[in-house]
């Protein structure tokens, strides 16, 4: 079984995103996101383009979420992904997902994409995530 690490600047900026959701500080996310980076919603069909549409994900989900952590991560073979498995609760329903990320040769984030597990936390988070959204339909499409 072969020992499998992150690149170097990738590593900094998962520890960078570690630091961020322990605080509840989304600050330093525009340091670690490509430009062009594609955040991938697990209740929506259409990607979400931009560093201004992952912003506003992140950020309102970071406020959704309660007792939001970590278990596990693997690393893919590239050196340039990652699975983060999480759990958390929202609205009373408990949940369990995975971040999937991966990072560009410079170490930013160039796609996010997420799942999330049983229907019932699924539900209750695009509920809330749309009372929220609901407003910014146009950041979300990247415009």
């Amino acid at each position: 079984m072969r020992n499998l690490s992150l690149a170097p600047a990738a590593a900094q900026s998962l520890d960078t995103w570690h630091t961020m959701i322990a605080t509840h500080n989304m600050d330093a996310l525009d340091s670690i996101v490509a430009d062009d980076v594609v955040f991938r919603s697990p209740v929506a069909h259409t990607p979400y383009p931009g560093r201004a549409a992952i912003g506003l994900v992140l950020a309102t989900v970071n406020q959704v979420f309660e007792d939001f952590r970590y278990h596990r991560s693997f690393v893919g073979d590239d050196g340039h992904s990652v699975v983060l498995e999480f759990s958390a609760h929202i609205d009373g329903k408990a949940l369990k997902g995975i971040d999937m990320i991966r990072f560009d040769a410079a170490g930013r984030i160039a796609e996010f994409e997420v799942m999330v597990r049983p229907l019932s936390g699924l539900q209750a988070l695009g509920a809330a995530m749309g009372a929220r959204l609901g407003d910014q339909k146009h950041v979300l499409r990247g415009a």
